[in-house]
């Protein structure tokens, strides 16, 4: 499951049978629709950027645990001093359903709404960013799956991320749950992207080990799968490699003291760098194996990223190995004179997988998916939902249902 800051580009169809892989010979696009804002107390600015759209009336949305820590209040607090009027709906739950986006939206012009905050992980900023979408769009949600499908610009949309993963302060892509069809459904546009993201490390600070493990590697599969996305670009490819080196050089630091400023403050640019990257190439297998994980047994989205990551790294390290190597060595592995010792290129490629399997041990990420209570019996409507999504035409290698069946039983 984001990452992220003012860079955005519209997916690229699916690549049509025997097309040029990375050719640059079709024209490739770079966008960014959001504003990033960044700095410790960065917060105090929201009030005053509200105030300078003119509004006087604004629905913060975040969830329960964010709100008892406090952590909207100095939000709230500057958009009081700008003299503004606000309500705090916090009643966003993990994979948000299409019906809790439709009571946030009732609240929202119950109350006369001009522009929603967002203040907590991608959950909040999904339905956040869902809201604004419908009011101005009369729906049904699931009508806009897809790509650029609902015409209204939605109402203005402010994010502060308060974990470090998901980069959905500045993606254009929003998932929401059909609950009654068990299948989580992307909808996708630049102008679906917030308009202005606020990364302050102080709204980060004390986060549940557990959490910063399982977001960090959220926004490290981002990148990596942005870097070996078929659809990578030469701007895409810099901001990916720089995400897995910050990533990757501070998530141990920040799981063991997640208080440590600079730690957390590189995961959560981090984050934000690889939504840039992924905004602009989409993803590849592992969100779309990690996708129907959430629907089916309502695994949190960063630890089934995590679980699946090094299960398609070994599978798509056949067809881009320099990539991987790439990978490794952006994680700090040393790969220099593996040739000389008669090591094929593929062995160092899998130098990746080995640096991430030992991060996940380090961090406590679950080794299995048994081990999270899921049913062997369900892999096979898991993959079939999988299969659905776009981002299997961009992974770099080519995949069949059974493959991905394959890679689900690896992870169980």
């Amino acid at each position: 499951m984001s990452t992220t800051p003012a860079t955005h580009r519209a997916p690229a169809p699916p690549l049509p049978p025997g097309a040029p892989i990375r050719s640059g010979a079709v024209p490739q696009t770079f966008q960014n629709p959001t504003r990033v804002i960044t700095g410790e107390g960065c917060a105090a600015e929201v009030g005053p950027h509200a105030a300078k759209l003119g509004a006087t009336k604004v629905m913060v949305v975040s969830d329960p645990g964010v709100v008892r820590a406090g952590i909207p209040k100095s939000v709230i607090d500057s958009l009081h001093d700008s003299g503004i009027e606000t309500l705090l709906y916090s009643e966003v739950e993990p994979d948000p359903r299409i019906e809790l986006v439709e009571a946030t939206l009732k609240a929202y012009k119950e109350f006369g709404g001009q522009l929603i905050v967002a203040v907590g992980g991608g959950s909040s900023i999904d339905v956040a960013t869902a809201t604004a979408i419908l009011a101005t769009n009369p729906g049904p949600l699931r009508s806009y799956e897809g790509w650029e499908k609902f015409p209204n610009s939605p109402d203005p949309l402010f994010a502060l991320p308060t974990t470090v993963g998901t980069a959905a302060e500045v993606t254009p892509f929003v998932v929401i749950t059909d609950a009654a069809a068990k299948f989580k459904f992307t909808i996708g546009s630049p102008k679906a992207a917030p308009m202005i993201a606020f990364l302050d490390p102080m709204l980060v600070l004390g986060l549940p080990p557990s959490v910063t493990a399982a977001t960090a590697m959220d926004a490290l599969t981002h990148a990596i799968e942005s870097y070996t996305s078929l659809l990578s670009t030469p701007i895409s490819e810099g901001l990916a490699l720089q995400a897995i080196r910050m990533i990757s050089a501070n998530i141990r630091i920040a799981v063991a003291n997640p208080n440590n400023l600079a730690a957390m403050n590189a995961l959560l640019v981090g984050a934000n760098i690889a939504g840039l990257a992924f905004s602009n190439t989409r993803l590849g297998n592992v969100h779309a194996t990690a996708h129907p994980l959430g629907a089916f047994w309502k695994i949190p989205h960063g630890v089934a990223n995590a679980l699946m990551l090094p299960h398609v790294m070994e599978f798509n390290a056949l067809a881009c190995p320099l990539r991987m190597i790439d990978i490794a060595q952006a994680m700090g592995e040393s790969v220099a004179g593996m040739s000389m010792a008669g090591t094929t290129e593929h062995d160092a490629a899998l130098r990746a997988v080995q640096a991430v399997r030992r991060l996940e041990t380090d961090i406590g990420i679950p080794a299995r998916l048994r081990d999270l209570g899921v049913d062997k019996v369900s892999i096979p409507d898991m993959a079939a939902d999988a299969m659905k999504s776009a981002n299997i035409a961009i992974n770099p290698r080519k995949t069949t249902i059974n493959e991905i069946i394959s890679l689900y039983e690896s992870a169980w």
